[in-house]
């Protein structure tokens, strides 16, 4: 049993998806997608995408590794183990600095992978594009845009309309398979 998971439609340049974009975000949809075989400049602003918070993970990432480095070199020295050598204090924050450096960037290298994993909800091993026949295509030459079923606006008729408004090489109903 499979239902509609949107419709697709198929462009053959960036200039045109570009525009289709413009014109599906201004017509007020809010779940749908472009798929292109290479980036293309200044699309995210024309599809309204917001800046990533992927650098919030990473900076959070980077102040776990600096307060982690920082608390093991001062457990070691003033509590564990605390011993005086040559006059100096138990605990300095001038020693600790390379360690609690190298956890810093190695963190934040973790938070920056678990942030985009998390966010772009990695792995998806699947998604209905997939079924697309032409699908191969959309990584290599051709760009589509795909609006989704589950959008508050979609209605097949009214969506038909506005991809036929913007000369797609072809408008296509796409499906998926229903979970059991």
């Amino acid at each position: 049993m499979s239902k509609t998971y949107g419709i697709l439609a198929l462009f053959e340049s960036a200039p045109a998806i570009y525009q289709a974009a413009k014109k599906v975000r201004s017509a007020g949809y809010t779940k749908w997608d472009v798929f292109t075989p290479f980036p293309v400049h200044g699309l995210d602003g024309a599809m309204g995408i917001k800046r990533s918070k992927v650098p919030v993970f990473t900076f959070i990432g980077g102040l776990m590794g600096f307060t982690l480095g920082m608390t093991i070199v001062w457990y070691m020295g003033y509590l564990d183990y605390p011993l005086i050598v040559g006059g100096m204090p138990y605990y300095s924050p001038v020693f600790p600095f390379p360690v609690a450096y190298e956890l810093t960037i190695l963190l934040a290298a973790f938070g920056t992978l678990i942030g985009m994993f998390t966010l772009n909800k990695l792995p998806m091993h699947y998604h209905p594009v997939m079924n697309y026949e032409k699908f191969r295509h959309l990584t290599d030459d051709k760009f589509a845009v795909v609006i989704e079923a589950e959008d508050e606006l979609f209605n097949e008729s009214e969506v038909r309309e506005l991809f036929a408004g913007l000369h797609p090489t072809e408008i296509t109903v796409i499906t998926e398979e229903e979970k059991a």
